[in-house]
């Protein structure tokens, strides 16, 4: 380890499942980089769905994850592990690199370790705080809408819960590939965000039945992609608004996994095709064909800035628990995020 990496760091540690009161910041030994992975100087991580689950005690981490709280972060590598090659095309990262970061936890620290594979440079023109934006929610979009979704050009792409990080970067995604982009929000407020960032039509699902408003905004021909995270009593609308050899794309289950007395007719009738994945547990080999997919196809865009991360608020790491109850409340348009550095 370089001399100038000190043995300890501040960390998000908890005293337990529970509200998020059970987190604060604490002192704990800095992570050392293994073969294949960087340490990384955090200077902002985000603040993300699966993190409140987690600090809940329902989504533990993977085998031989940090514990500690944190999906993404951004900052600077300060020191690089074994069988880590600098400076050519595989992982063309050198000490003093400015990087954001997919990480399967240990985001919410001074210093996080992530695979070198993982990481993306920060795109030209954007801050450090700003790319600890990008990981978690563009990973995920990319692989479950474009890689098992297929959206393609021309179609036509309905995403649940639009102000969300997953949501903004959804909708601005499909934009920029040529769908026709359609989306779910609860106030009418939140609907003018999405339409203003590239959404075609925004609906109020608290006051519009989303299905009856995709039928009549689709001219009864339906959807050909959707992704959602709510679930539950979604699923009998979502297969009913879905197009002929249309794919429905699950990544989440805010409302609960299971359904009673669904028909599937409809799924033979129209060749559907019902799909999810979740992207924690993917092996680092898996997130390297993302992470490369991104860097050729979105980082433009990002560098263009024809698509960018929408960012509510950014709290210090120490209002943590401040940060955790605005992502309970769903008020948020956007990312959540913590200031790490100082």
């Amino acid at each position: 380890m370089p001399s100038d990496v000190p043995a300890t760091m501040r960390h998000v540690g908890t005293t337990g499942a529970g509200k998020p009161d059970v987190m604060a910041v604490v002192e704990g030994a800095t992570p050392r980089p293994g073969t294949g992975e960087v340490l990384i100087k955090v200077h902002t991580a985000g603040v993300n769905r699966p993190d409140v689950l987690q600090r809940q005690g329902g989504y533990p981490p993977p085998a031989g994850a940090s514990p500690i709280l944190g999906l993404e972060v951004a900052g600077t590598i300060v020191a690089i592990g074994d069988g880590v090659a600098t400076g050519d095309d595989a992982a063309p990262w050198r000490v003093g690199d400015e990087v954001c970061a997919l990480v399967a936890g240990g985001g919410y620290a001074e210093y996080c370790v992530a695979p070198a594979a993982q990481c993306l440079p920060v795109p030209k023109g954007m801050t450090v705080a700003d790319a600890a934006a990008l990981p978690e929610t563009f990973f995920t979009v990319w692989t479950n809408v474009f890689q098992r979704g297929r959206l393609g050009r021309g179609e036509t792409f309905l995403v649940h819960g639009g102000t969300s990080g997953i949501g903004t970067t959804a909708i601005q995604l499909a934009h920029a590939f040529g769908a026709r982009v359609l989306t779910t929000a609860g106030s009418d407020e939140k609907c003018a965000f999405c339409e203003k960032i590239g959404a075609d039509k925004a609906v109020n699902y608290r006051t519009i039945d989303f299905a009856e408003a995709v039928k009549e905004l689709t001219g009864g021909k339906g959807v050909d992609v959707i992704l959602d995270m709510v679930g539950g009593p979604y699923l009998e609308r979502n297969v009913r608004s879905l197009a002929v050899e249309g794919r429905l794309v699950q990544i989440a289950f805010l409302q609960g996994s299971k359904v009673e007395n669904f028909d599937f007719m409809p799924v033979m009738l129209k060749r559907l095709t019902l799909t999810g994945s979740t992207l924690r547990p993917r092996s680092v080999a898996q997130k390297a064909v993302i992470a490369r997919e991104l860097r050729e196809k979105v980082w433009p865009l990002l560098e263009a800035g024809t698509v960018r991360p929408v960012i509510h608020k950014t709290f210090p790491l120490a209002e943590v628990a401040e940060a955790h109850r605005l992502m309970e409340s769903s008020k948020h348009i956007g990312k959540i995020m913590l200031a790490v550095a100082d």
